[in-house]
C-alpha cells in the first residue's frame, strides 16, 4: 500500500459500526447525549487553544520592536504570511474537510502549530547567531506553516457540530463554540501576555506550545467522529430530520460555489476581519504609542475585548434561534453597527481608561456576534450538512485573504508616518490606518442587506433540493 493511500485511509471518516442494542432506549438518548456533549467541548475547548497558538505574535509585538528583533513593517509581513496562508487552508481544508475523520485532522493542525511556536521560541534565545535577516526570512516561513495548520482547526471543529446536533439547535451551540475565538484571545493576552511580561518574549511562544499541547490531549481523548462510527443511528434519524439531497458530497459542493448568497456572506466576513484582526494585532500598540497607557493596562484594555466576545457570542446562537426563530438577519445588523460605532469610540473618544475599557466592551460583544454569524452560521445555514466544511472554506479564504491584506497595510500606513525622536525611540502615526479600519467596519454591515431576501431557516433547500 503507498503511503499516500495510508494517509488517506488513517485521515478518512470512520466507518460505521453496528449499531447497539441501546438505541431507542434511555440508555441510548444518554450516551448520544454524552458523546455530543464530549465533542462539543473538545471541539470548543481545543479549538480556544489553536487560537492561543495563532495570536501568540500579537502579544509580542511591542517587546519584539522594543528589543529591536523587528520591526512594525516585518511584524506585519509576518502576521499576514500567517493570514494568507491560513485564507488558502481555509478553502483546501474546509473542502478536504468533508470526506475526513474530524479528531485525527484537528489534532493533527494543532501539533504542528505548537511545534512551531516552540520553534519560533528557540530561535529568539539564539538571535545573535543568526543574521537579523535570516531570523526574518525563517519567521515569516515558519509563521506561515503556522497559518496551514491553523486552517485545519475550525473546520473539523464546525463539522462536528453539524454531525452531532439537530438543525434546531444549531445556532445554540455554534453560538457557545464561536467563544472559542474570544476564549482563546483571552488566553493569549493574560497568560501569553503574562509570561511575556514575566519571562520575555521568547518565552511567550514556549508558552504558547504548552497550551497546543493541552488542546492536542482534550481533541484525542474526547472529540468522536460521528454518531455512526459509536453505533448510533445519524443526526437526521435521531432528529427525525427529513432526508438530505441525494447529490454526491462533490457536486453539492460544486453547487454552493455557484450560491451568490454565500460569497455576499464572504465579502461581508471579509470586511468584519479587518476591524477584528486590526484591533487584536496593533490595538496594543495603538494604545501605547497614541494614547500613552503602559504596556500591561494596555494588554488588559485589549482582552476586554476578548473576554466580552465570549459574552456575545454564547448569547448570539441562542438569541437568533429563540427569538428570531433561526433569522440571523437583524441581529447581524443590529451588531454591525455597535462593532463600527465601538471602533469609533476607541479611536477618537479620548485617553480615559473607561472609555477606552467600554469601547472594548462593546467592540468585544458586537465582534462576538458577527463572528459567530457572518464568519461561518449565516453561510451554514443555507446549505446542506454535508457541504459544511466547503462553505466555511468559501467564507475563510475571503475572511483571512481579508485579514492579511489588513495587517500588510496596517503595518504600512502606521509606518509611514514614524518618526524618529533625537534619542532615536520611535513614534507611530495611526491616522490612517484607523481610518481604514473604521471604514471596513461600515461596509462588513452594509453588504449583509443584498441577502436580505433569505428569510428565516433557509437551509439547504436554497442550495441543493433534496430530490437534487
Amino acid at each position: 500500500m503507498s503511503i499516500l493511500k495510508k494517509i488517506g485511509n488513517f485521515y478518512s471518516i470512520s466507518a460505521p459500526i453496528p449499531q447497539s442494542d441501546d438505541v431507542g432506549t434511555p440508555k441510548g438518548e444518554k450516551r448520544y447525549r454524552r458523546l455530543a456533549f464530549e465533542s462539543f467541548v473538545a471541539a470548543t475547548l481545543g479549538y480556544s487553544l489553536y487560537y492561543v497558538c495563532r495570536t501568540s505574535l500579537n502579544v509580542m509585538k511591542k517587546p519584539i520592536i522594543d528589543s529591536g528583533f523587528l520591526d512594525a513593517a516585518e511584524l506585519g509581513i509576518i502576521g499576514s504570511a500567517l493570514l494568507f496562508a491560513y485564507a488558502i487552508g481555509k478553502a483546501v481544508n474546509g473542502f478536504v474537510c468533508d470526506y475526513c475523520n474530524i479528531k485525527r485532522f484537528m489534532a493533527t493542525g494543532l501539533s504542528v502549530s505548537l511545534a512551531i511556536n516552540l520553534t519560533m521560541g528557540l530561535l529568539g534565545f539564539v538571535d545573535s547567531a543568526v543574521p537579523t535577516a535570516a531570523i526574518f526570512v525563517i519567521f515569516v516561513v515558519l509563521w506561515a506553516i503556522n497559518g496551514w495548520a491553523q486552517s485545519m482547526g475550525s473546520p473539523p471543529a464546525i463539522i462536528s457540530l453539524s454531525r452531532w446536533f439537530p438543525l434546531s439547535r444549531r445556532g445554540t451551540f455554534y453560538g457557545i463554540f464561536s467563544a472559542s475565538h474570544n476564549l482563546g484571545e483571552f488566553f493569549s493576552f493574560l497568560f501569553v501576555g503574562n509570561v511575556v511580561l514575566a519571562a520575555g518574549w521568547q518565552w511567550g511562544f514556549v508558552g504558547s506550545a504548552v497550551a497546543g499541547a493541552i488542546g492536542v490531549a482534550l481533541v484525542l481523548l474526547f472529540l468522536h467522529d460521528n454518531p455512526q462510527s459509536k453505533g448510533l443511528p445519524s443526526i437526521e434519524t435521531i432528529a427525525h430530520e427529513k432526508a438530505q439531497s441525494n447529490l454526491s458530497t462533490k457536486e453539492i459542493q460544486r453547487q454552493v460555489l455557484l450560491t451568490p448568497a454565500v460569497w455576499v456572506l464572504a465579502g461581508a466576513s471579509a470586511f468584519m476581519y479587518i476591524s477584528r484582526y486590526a484591533i487584536s494585532g496593533w490595538g496594543i500598540l495603538f494604545l501605547e504609542e497614541v494614547k500613552g497607557f503602559d504596556s500591561e493596562t494596555a494588554v488588559w484594555i485589549i482582552s476586554i475585548n476578548a473576554l466580552l466576545g465570549i459574552f456575545g457570542t454564547v448569547l448570539s446562537g441562542w438569541f437568533s434561534d429563540s427569538l428570531f426563530k433561526g433569522d440571523r438577519r437583524v441581529p447581524a445588523l443590529i451588531f454591525g453597527v455597535m462593532n463600527t460605532v465601538a471602533l469609533l469610540l476607541f479611536v477618537y473618544g479620548g485617553n480615559a481608561l473607561w472609555v477606552n475599557a467600554l469601547a472594548m466592551t462593546l467592540f468585544g460583544i458586537a465582534m462576538g456576534v458577527l463572528i459567530c454569524f457572518l464568519g461561518g452560521l449565516m453561510a451554514v445555514d443555507i446549505v446542506p450538512r454535508r457541504a459544511t466544511g466547503a462553505a466555511l472554506g468559501i467564507v475563510g479564504v475571503a475572511s483571512y485573504i481579508a485579514a492579511g491584506l489588513q495587517d500588510v497595510i496596517s503595518g504600512w500606513l502606521i509606518d509611514s508616518g514614524m518618526t524618529i525622536l533625537s534619542d532615536g525611540s520611535r513614534v507611530y502615526d495611526f491616522t490612517w490606518a484607523t481610518i481604514f479600519w473604521i471604514t471596513a467596519s461600515a461596509i462588513s454591515f452594509l453588504l449583509p442587506i443584498l441577502n436580505w431576501r433569505y428569510g428565516k431557516k433557509d437551509r439547504e433547500d436554497k442550495c441543493c433540493p433534496p430530490t437534487g
